[in-house]
């Protein structure tokens, strides 16, 4: 039975002030609602000291193969890990090749099917609640594809997914998907993260538009985080990664600018060194340049 020969009676109740809920995240909006697993998971991805993220995006291979700097995750993915706060991959992969001790956020690929010899839009749900759960997993990611021809089955895959999702306390990833038709606005994306964000996404990943991107990030009542897109010089990507912070996005999520960079650990440094510290883009590219030189140049 309990022992209750020295049994206290607490007294230091803090007077009359009312007890204070849980903060959410710090710079991370949208949270404030949620259940302690969200947040949690969230705060995998996200660092609590800024509330912004740096993502490292390496699931290309569930519809492209092997694509350039992807053809051996061992070797050119695993080094990297290490520096990002999050890692965007399969099912597959996770499994196969990252070690179990990595520290970062590990948001899953959840949709797929059509191979880049199909339309990419005629998606399905690809992966089970439980075996996210089973991962441990820091979020589920599913490609939502606003004015696509596939648009409402993209909409269910994530409803679908943010019901598992709030079930078992995993957050969910909507990913803007923009076809070749599409008109790459501010107006576009406002539309294409406000519908997620409405239909229950807990963050958003889009695309960064030069004119009116602040009007994206401040019509999103979740975090936005910004793809990289294809490989664009170094100096450039970091002048992106500057301007989409700047612009009140809460992080990115680089795949190729960072794993066909010459230099990849250097250029995830870099990329680190604008969204968590501030740094401007001729700093950061500097940076690089100065890694660049104690690392050796990929084939």
């Amino acid at each position: 039975m309990a022992d209750l020969d020295d049994l206290r009676y607490g007294t230091n109740f803090g007077g009359a002030a009312p007890a204070t809920a849980a903060p959410a995240l710090p710079g991370t909006k949208g949270l404030a609602g949620h259940d302690w697993g969200i947040r949690s998971r969230m705060a995998r991805i996200f660092q609590p000291a800024d509330g912004r993220t740096v993502m490292l995006a390496f699931d290309h291979g569930y519809f492209q193969g092997p694509t350039s700097g992807l053809e051996r995750l061992d070797l050119n993915i695993v080094p990297l890990v290490p520096q990002a706060d999050a890692i965007m991959l399969t099912r597959g992969a996770l499994r196969s090749t990252i070690p179990a001790d990595s520290r970062a956020g590990v948001v899953l690929r959840a949709s797929g099917g059509p191979s880049i010899l199909k339309d990419l839009s005629d998606e399905e749900v690809a992966l089970g609640i439980d075996d996210a759960v089973r991962l441990d997993a820091a979020a589920m990611a599913v490609q939502v594809f606003v004015g696509g021809e596939h648009e409402t089955k993209s909409v269910r895959n994530l409803t679908t997914l943010v019901d598992a999702g709030q079930a078992a306390g995993i957050p969910v990833l909507a990913v803007t998907a923009v076809g070749r038709e599409l008109v790459r606005d501010a107006r576009y994306f406002r539309l294409a993260t406000r519908i997620p964000a409405e239909l229950g996404a807990h963050f958003v990943k889009t695309y960064y538009v030069e004119e009116g991107f602040e009007t994206v990030t401040a019509a999103c009542p979740v975090p936005i985080i910004i793809a990289g897109g294809k490989k664009i010089p170094e100096r450039d990507a970091l002048e992106l990664a500057h301007r989409a912070i700047q612009g009140g996005a809460a992080g990115v999520d680089m795949g190729r600018n960072i794993f066909q960079s010459a230099h990849p650990a250097a250029m995830l440094a870099a990329v680190r060194a604008v969204v968590h510290d501030d740094l401007a883009p001729a700093e950061a590219f500097a940076l690089y340049e100065d890694l660049a030189h104690t690392a050796p140049v990929l084939a």
